[in-house]
């Protein structure tokens, strides 16, 4: 009984300190986080689609020379995000960067038509 208690807290405590080793594999290279932006360029090449994003974005408020109020909007963080569609029988994978460095990657719906996946 001890023995599987043992077992049970040990499986926990891997559980609660694992981290996130996710990573993306194009043709017979891989990336991952900490990757530059050149690296996965390099090993991917180009991707299906690239965006621009925002987190943390702030709304300030103040009063112009007229007394007006004026909203304005400040990114607290800028992001961006490469997509790339690895076909069919795969995934659409969203890879974010901040300032040039692969943070995440993750899945974004089912691919459609020819891998964009394969490498260079």
């Amino acid at each position: 009984m001890k023995a599987i208690q043992m077992i049970v807290i040990g499986l926990v405590i891997l559980f609660f300190f694992s981290t996130d080793t996710l990573a993306f594999r194009c043709g017979s290279g891989l990336v991952t986080s900490g990757d530059t932006k050149m690296q996965v360029s390099i090993t991917c090449g180009k991707p299906t689609s690239k965006e621009k994003a925002c987190e943390g974005q702030q709304t300030t408020a103040g009063r112009d020379k007229d007394g007006k109020i004026k909203k304005s909007k400040k990114c607290a963080n800028k992001l961006d995000v490469w997509y790339y569609n690895c076909g069919d029988n795969d995934y659409i994978y969203a890879l974010t960067f901040e300032n040039g460095i692969l943070k995440k990657e993750s899945t974004e719906g089912k691919g459609k038509g020819k891998s964009d996946c394969l490498g260079k």
